[in-house]
């Protein structure tokens, strides 16, 4: 096993030992996604987003890409593709950082301080400049509509789906209260 192997399998096992919820997108080490809570002194307080992470062969002297899967308003991520403008990551990544780094370290330090002045999300970056008031309410209406635990698969194991079939039980109390009692 070579080295870059070697690191990758470290740094995922690392990730995983630590508070974070880590989904394998295939059997191989390179692709996988990381349930990311937002910093609790953020606007995105309360959020919790799906990061996709894909780790270059050369890892961890290439940076891992990093990408939003849920919707979230940021001047430096892109709204539709959910890509992370990252200087850390994207331009001075270091094989010195790991996994951990980029969820505890540079994800948190990008949601408290946003960069307008090199916005990938042109229209948030704008609106932050111009009426900060308005921002911080777009952050928190995306947070409130897009970074629910259950958007990331995160939802309690009791909850329905709407496709479930109800229990003959559950089925007969059902129409029970819509038509009410059956008259003698």
């Amino acid at each position: 096993m070579s080295s870059p192997s070697k690191r990758r399998e470290m740094d995922l096992m690392k990730l995983m030992m630590s508070d974070y919820k880590v989904d394998m997108i295939n059997d191989g080490m390179q692709e996988f996604y990381v349930h990311f809570h937002g910093p609790t002194e953020s606007l995105y307080h309360g959020g919790v987003w799906k990061i996709r992470v894909e780790l270059p062969d050369a890892y961890p002297y290439k940076s891992p890409s990093i990408g939003f899967i849920n919707k979230i308003y940021h001047p430096n991520v892109d709204e539709m593709s959910g890509s992370v403008c990252l200087d850390v990551i994207n331009q001075t990544w270091s094989p010195m950082f790991d996994l951990v780094n980029v969820f505890e370290v540079f994800l948190p330090q990008l949601l408290l301080y946003p960069n307008p002045s090199d916005p990938l999300n042109g229209e948030a970056a704008a609106l932050m400049m111009r009426d900060r008031a308005a921002y911080d309410l777009r952050v928190k209406e995306f947070c409130q509509k897009y970074a629910k635990p259950e958007d990331v698969g995160a939802a309690a194991p009791e909850d329905k789906s709407s496709d479930e079939e109800l229990s003959e039980a559950e089925y007969d109390s059902a129409d029970d209260a819509v038509a009410g009692p059956v008259d003698p």
